[in-house]
């Protein structure tokens, strides 16, 4: 039955329809060493995801409400396909060839085996084994979510998911913690990485740039844990944040002349709160005629210009050696003759580094960092420096970040699950010790409704000529400029 499918080898001399009819009576365990962990990039999507899952007491319901009979006809139905089928020529097929040569097959075992299912069951069996050998297993559905923006696995029996700010748990589950490992092997080996007892800490990145995190056992108590940020296929732009309520359409001009204008911009906010968002956002406005280079930990910006090189940190490899630094990449990339620097997430010595890059003719730089407020931002910048072991006194050290940062953009995420961007602010000068700063835009809170959506407006400061405004006439966006800050004094007295 199985001979027409000339694309797929046989193992031996038995037709792979007898060996899928001898399956059904007892046998030992099939063999699935070509599934284990792989040791090259052809085999690294067929490992020991599809090992038998050892007995179990019975639990409720599993993933969508199925039940424990469902998942054990799964392995029985993907013990055979494994004992079938050879997975060296099912490497040498394209993914979508290769999920329709599956299908087939288990459709008919499923005959042979004189399976009863609906077929809803069937079609959810037929997806659920593609994954499990072609994808990330139970993984695939919330992947292909676009509402979905993280991802928290916490063992095998526990799925959480964020959606429209708030998390939820969902009742999909992996067979076992040794079947959710090697979909996390798998996910990290796709980019040179590794995560096992001896690097059990792991930072990694899926095809469409969403970021990875993994961290196992023996760190991990209670199984693999695994968090994904998801990004969205289509990304995100400045005009759907105002369509958001994320800021006011004025307030959205005002960002684009701050784009245009190669205005050094630090965007801070919490976990969670959308900096990369609003960073990739920002950077829709940087001239296709730039040299742009990015250094990020995981490489997830997704910048739109042609001129754009990515570079990548490097963890140590097993004998400590080999590491690059988020410090190396960005003062390597000075020799680069880049025009702006982009880096991911400033979070540590390289902070010292990006100043010096932003002041010394590589305007137009930008980076993210973690803090509460513009306020809590500069003084994190000063405490990175000081981390770096640079002996330098404090004033000169305000004195450099108020000579290379422009605007600190204040991204947050409020208790509703809502995002906003809740300043808009410029660093003027000092007085004395002190950094002077001014807001251009806040976002202030009124209440909430009757579903507990917070209520709030953007409104202007009333600066009618910010201290970029020279910057903005220099490259003819005075006029956009002014316009946009004359429309917000508007109207805040309309709303008044």
């Amino acid at each position: 039955m199985f001979g027409k499918r000339g694309s797929f080898g046989t193992k031996d001399d038995m037709g792979a329809g007898q060996r899928a009819a001898a399956s059904v009576a007892p046998k030992p365990a099939p063999r699935v060493e070509a599934a284990s962990i792989p040791s090259s990039s052809e085999t690294s999507r067929l490992d020991a995801a599809s090992q038998p899952r050892p007995p179990e007491p019975p639990k409720a319901t599993g993933q969508r409400g199925r039940s424990e009979e469902y998942y054990d006809t799964k392995t029985s139905i993907f013990s055979a396909l494994i004992d079938t089928i050879d997975l060296s020529q099912l490497a040498k097929l394209d993914p979508e060839s290769a999920r329709e040569e599956i299908r087939d097959i288990v459709n008919d075992i499923i005959a042979l085996k004189n399976v009863v299912m609906s077929i809803a069951e069937q079609e959810d069996l037929l997806d659920d084994i593609c994954n499990d050998v072609l994808g990330y297993g139970p993984l695939e559905p919330l992947l292909a979510r676009d509402d979905i923006a993280d991802i928290m696995v916490n063992g095998a029996e526990t799925v959480y998911i964020e959606t429209e700010g708030k998390v939820h748990q969902t009742p999909i589950r992996f067979r076992d913690n040794q079947q959710l490992m090697n979909i996390c092997q798998r996910i990290v080996s796709q980019v040179g990485r590794r995560v096992d007892e001896a690097s059990p800490i792991c930072d990694a990145r899926l095809p469409d740039g969403s970021r990875v995190n993994v961290i196992a056992p023996p760190l991990a108590i209670d199984g693999p844990a695994l968090t994904i940020r998801k990004f969205k296929k289509d990304k995100l732009t400045l005009d759907q944040l105002v369509r958001f309520g994320s800021i006011t359409p004025e307030g959205g001009v005002v960002l684009q002349v701050i784009g245009k204008s190669r205005c050094n911009v630090l965007i801070s906010g919490g976990t969670g709160s959308g900096k990369t968002t609003l960073l990739n956002c920002m950077t829709n406005y940087i001239d296709t005629d730039e040299r742009v280079i990015t250094c990020e930990d995981a490489a997830e910006l997704q910048l739109q210009q042609p001129h754009v090189v990515r570079l990548e940190t490097r963890p140590p490899n097993l004998e400590g050696e080999g590491q690059v630094t988020m410090r190396d990449l960005v003062k390597n990339c000075l020799r680069m003759r880049p025009e702006r620097i982009i880096v991911g997430e400033v979070r540590g010595p390289e902070a010292f580094d990006l100043l010096q890059a932003m002041n010394t003719g590589h305007d137009g730089s930008m980076g993210t960092l973690h803090a509460n407020s513009p306020r809590e931002a500069l003084s994190r910048l000063e405490s990175m420096i000081t981390m770096g072991g640079y002996a330098l006194p404090s004033r000169t050290i305000r004195e450099m970040i108020v000579a290379s940062v422009d605007v600190i953009v204040q991204a947050a995420r409020l208790r509703d699950g809502s995002r906003r961007i809740t300043h808009i602010t410029e660093v003027v000068g000092m007085e004395g010790d002190v950094i002077v700063t001014q807001d251009v835009f806040v976002y202030e809170i009124v209440g909430e409704d009757a579903n507990g959506k917070i209520i709030g407006r953007h409104k202007s400061t009333g600066i009618g000529r910010p201290k970029f405004w020279d910057q903005a006439r220099y490259f003819g966006e005075d006029s956009r400029l002014a316009a946009a800050l004359d429309a917000a004094e508007v109207v805040d007295s309309e709303t008044a």
